[in-house]
């Protein structure tokens, strides 16, 4: 009889640390963390650089809150000791709430009504040890943040009047953006530069003279050679006012790709915050790289090629491209960062690139949502880099550098971050 009894309690006790890791056994709600995803993208402004930021900040919080209870992985950034009996769910939504509301104090009613209802369905016994592990994980991810660089304000960044050099693009030739970027924290990597992508080539090269003629082509305001379906997938990852534009775009993907392969609570944190990270330091490497090189635009250099010696590209200074230039220089391509790192966190994650899905893109206020089926992960990826092509404000040579840079980035962030705790022999 003792000995039968050593039997249940070890069984027990490895349940605690294990059986949680199956979907739908002991209480494991893994859509705590997508009901904070959604949260968070509906109240996050849309366009600009921060939103990986917060997107970053909010899951690793939650990773850790759940992960203090369960104790599957090396912690992200910190770890709580957990009572007997908390809820990693609980857990996880005080650590979401506490983090968003410090970043958007105008929507905490929002964030309050969410952790309230989380708090109704978790049985009273747990409700206080949970909420205690999730404030103190949010408050140690809010403290490592308060400092990381993001709210400096950036030197003056002025550029000679270079052929091939950045110059102020219309129509509002506004100062370059999100120069801090560059000196912010990773959530990662060790440095920006740590995976710098490659140099633009020479504008006097045939390289630089072809690439040039298809974005002049292809991606003019009147191109009479860009496809509809072309057209419409630059507009699409172009739509600022969609909650679906780049970052949230691909967070949806992960959302139904995790629902479909059915992960666990803690693996659907872990997910989250693989892909969120990835994202964060690759945009953010590719950022850096457009203040190291300085590029021209596209609509500067096709206006100026009169002036880049090369016998190749013929100057108009009429043309406009589809979309409007972002403000800041062009070399490398942001969204082909975001795109391939993206693309191969969610390869690694579950251990395939070719998983197929949905890709849906809501649509402005008035406008229908559009629905695109993919084979893989990198085949949205490609389309994300070659829609800034096709809108006329980046060279194909700017993209092909980003996606052979950024897919290291998720490399190294999931190589070296959260692992499982076995494989450290703890």
């Amino acid at each position: 009889m003792r000995t039968s009894w050593r039997a249940v309690i070890f069984g027990l006790l490895i349940c605690v640390g294990g059986c949680s890791h199956a979907h739908g056994r002991g209480g494991d709600d893994p859509e705590v963390v997508i009901e904070w995803n959604e949260i968070l993208e509906r109240v996050v402004p849309a366009g600009g650089l921060a939103p990986p930021r917060h997107y970053a900040m909010l899951h690793i919080a939650m990773f850790d809150a759940i992960n203090s209870i369960q104790r599957a992985y090396r912690p992200y950034r910190s770890y709580v000791r957990a009572s007997f009996g908390a809820s990693p769910e609980l857990a996880a939504a005080q650590a979401a709430r506490d983090v968003l509301a410090a970043q958007f104090p105008a929507s905490e009613s929002t964030f309050d009504t969410a952790l309230r209802s989380r708090i109704a369905r978790t049985p009273s016994g747990q409700v206080r040890g949970s909420l205690q592990i999730g404030k103190a994980v949010a408050a140690a991810i809010l403290t490592w943040r308060a400092n990381d660089g993001w709210s400096a304000t950036p030197a003056p960044y002025v550029l000679p009047e270079l052929p091939g050099m950045y110059q102020p693009t219309p129509p509002a030739f506004a100062a370059p953006a999100f120069r801090q970027f560059a000196d912010t924290q990773p959530f990662a990597l060790l440095t920006s530069t740590q995976y710098l992508p490659g140099a633009p080539p020479s504008i006097t090269t045939e390289r630089y003279g072809k690439d040039f003629e298809e974005v002049k082509q292809v991606g003019a305001a009147t191109s009479t050679v860009r496809t509809p379906e072309q057209t419409q997938l630059a507009q699409l990852f172009a739509n600022v006012t969609s909650t679906t534009v780049h970052w949230a775009l691909w967070n949806h993907v992960a959302r139904d790709v995790v629902r479909a392969q059915r992960l666990s609570l803690i693996e659907t944190a872990r997910a989250f915050a693989l892909l969120n990270v990835a994202i964060h330091d690759g945009v953010q490497t590719s950022h850096t790289s457009k203040f190291v090189y300085g590029g021209w635009r596209p609509i500067t250099a096709v206006h100026r090629a009169d002036d880049d010696l090369n016998p190749l590209t013929i100057g108009d200074p009429s043309w406009k491209p589809l979309l409007t230039t972002p403000p800041y220089p062009a070399h490398a391509g942001n969204m082909a960062c975001v795109g391939s790192s993206a693309a191969r966190m969610l390869g690694l994650i579950f251990e395939s690139d070719d998983v197929a899905f949905t890709a849906t893109w809501i649509g402005s206020p008035g406008q229908p949502n559009v629905s695109r089926k993919y084979a893989s992960f990198m085949q949205l990826a490609h389309d994300q880099a070659n829609s800034r092509i096709y809108g006329g404000i980046h060279f194909r040579y700017e993209s092909v550098v980003s996606q052979e840079a950024c897919p290291k980035v998720a490399e190294y962030v999931f190589a070296n971050f959260m692992e499982p705790r076995r494989a450290h022999h703890r």
